[in-house]
């Protein structure tokens, strides 16, 4: 006899484990890892340069800039290094606090 499985929305997922301090400690961190990212490559993009370039430009390495792009590294990239990028970048790198989504 087939059982039925229950379908679980993954916004209802999230909306329990949220809850608990250690998860949704691991779970902001990986977003913004994962939006460092993103912005990064976005970036470098839009300036038309290759990740090797971008390096030369940061004083850094192609694979530490594949690395951080990638979303896959899980240190957090320094300040040091984000400033040398959006300087390299000709951007101002900005740091600030969201209060809108603090419990």
């Amino acid at each position: 006899m087939k059982t039925k499985s229950k379908r679980v929305a993954l916004k209802e997922v999230l909306k329990r484990e949220l809850k608990d301090p250690e998860f949704s400690f691991y779970f902001q961190r990986e977003k913004a890892i994962s939006e460092i990212a993103r912005l990064v490559r976005d970036a470098r993009l839009k300036a038309g340069l290759t990740q090797a370039q971008l390096a030369q430009k940061a004083q850094s390495s192609q694979v530490v800039i594949a690395r951080l792009e990638s979303g896959a590294d899980r240190r957090t990239p320094s300040l040091d290094l984000l400033e040398r990028i959006a300087s390299a970048l000709k951007a101002k790198l900005l740091v600030r606090f969201d209060y809108k989504n603090v419990a």
